[in-house]
């Protein structure tokens, strides 16, 4: 059976499309065709790599999300563009870029709104994620007492072992009490947030 490799667009463009150079550019290329020779991650490969990164939690749930935010096209592959695109917005993009990006993420059913059960649904990959080394030792119901913090109350801030956790605790999202968040409302109490900023900023060095 023979494997089909997917070729990128031309560096140039890409590198009029992104914020990395054409250098930046080949060494993340090289990066990625030796963990995925073809040229295109599925889901499952996806996953796999994720979880080396997670080694004490099991990270499958949300390396599920992030997944489905780079594969833009929903058809179930993520191509290099895909992933240079999603890591260009969040290594170099700007705070409105990246809270868009986020907020993508966190909308699974893609409604332009983000629900308490979708938020409950990635509070607890994250917490999956992190696993039983985590410290402090998180509570059973933590995951739901952070989901109405998230809509309703000011939090103390959580520890910052993964960027996504410092996104739960923000000063009251749902702003109008309608039971959603809007891509509004989200950007606006991020940005009244220092740890979110903070947390927004730990990653424009990582090149």
């Amino acid at each position: 059976m023979t494997t089909v490799c997917h070729r990128p667009e031309g560096l140039e463009q890409l590198e009029a499309q992104t914020n990395f150079t054409k250098r930046e550019l080949q060494v993340l290329y090289r990066g990625f065709k030796n963990e995925c020779p073809s040229g295109v991650v599925n889901e499952e490969t996806f996953k796999q790599i994720y979880a080396q990164f997670f080694p004490h939690g099991d990270a499958s749930m949300y390396a599920h999300y992030l997944f489905n935010a780079f594969d833009t096209a929903q058809n179930g592959s993520v191509k290099f563009e895909d992933f240079v695109m999603a890591l260009s917005i969040l290594l170099r993009g700007t705070v409105h870029e990246k809270l868009r990006w986020t907020f993508n993420l966190y909308d699974i059913n893609k409604d332009g709104y983000i629900n308490k059960e979708e938020m409950m649904d990635i509070v607890k990959a994250i917490y999956d994620m992190m696993g039983k080394y985590t410290y402090p030792v998180l509570k059973e119901d933590a995951p739901r007492q952070h989901v109405e913090v998230f809509f309703q109350t000011l939090a103390a801030t959580q520890p910052s072992t993964a960027m996504p956790a410092d996104f739960l605790a923000p000063k009251k999202m749902d702003k109008n009490k309608d039971g959603v968040v809007t891509l509004d409302e989200f950007i606006e109490s991020c940005q009244e947030d220092d740890n979110i900023m903070r947390s927004l900023q730990l990653f424009e060095n990582v090149m």
